[in-house]
């Protein structure tokens, strides 16, 4: 079977680990960015299946990223799942408004939890 892939856009490396882990684990190919600008460059070689989007980190905010994805008609159809621990209505209805698939509060799930929701995004 293909290896599914991922993106994880993270800027705290201890939480882009945890993640690469479980991940890996579960048979994904994972890339990883420490912020929005970096991601976007990694998505010229690396197109994801599906991607983990912080909303706060240095340079661009995930709505930005996630706006500027939606605005590539090479990227734009790729599921993202903004990861974050805002839970300020704004935010959520930023994110849904400008395409997010999902809006998950790091402190509500575990990682396996994460890894569960992207696989039934996935369909896998």
């Amino acid at each position: 079977m293909n290896e599914k892939k991922i993106l994880i856009v993270e800027d705290d490396a201890f939480i882009r680990d945890i993640y690469q882990t479980k991940f890996n684990q579960e048979g994904f190919e994972v890339a990883m960015a420490e912020d929005g600008i970096f991601a976007l460059e990694k998505m010229e070689q690396f197109i994801p299946d599906i991607i983990l989007l912080d909303v706060l980190m240095p340079y661009m905010d995930g709505v930005e990223v996630l706006k500027k994805i939606k605005e590539n008609a090479k990227l734009k159809n790729i599921p993202i799942i903004m990861l974050t621990n805002i839970s300020e209505k704004e935010k959520v209805d930023m994110a849904s408004e400008n395409g997010a698939d999902g809006y998950l509060i790091k402190s509500h799930f575990t990682p396996s939890e994460v890894v569960q929701k992207v696989k039934v995004l996935l369909k896998m």
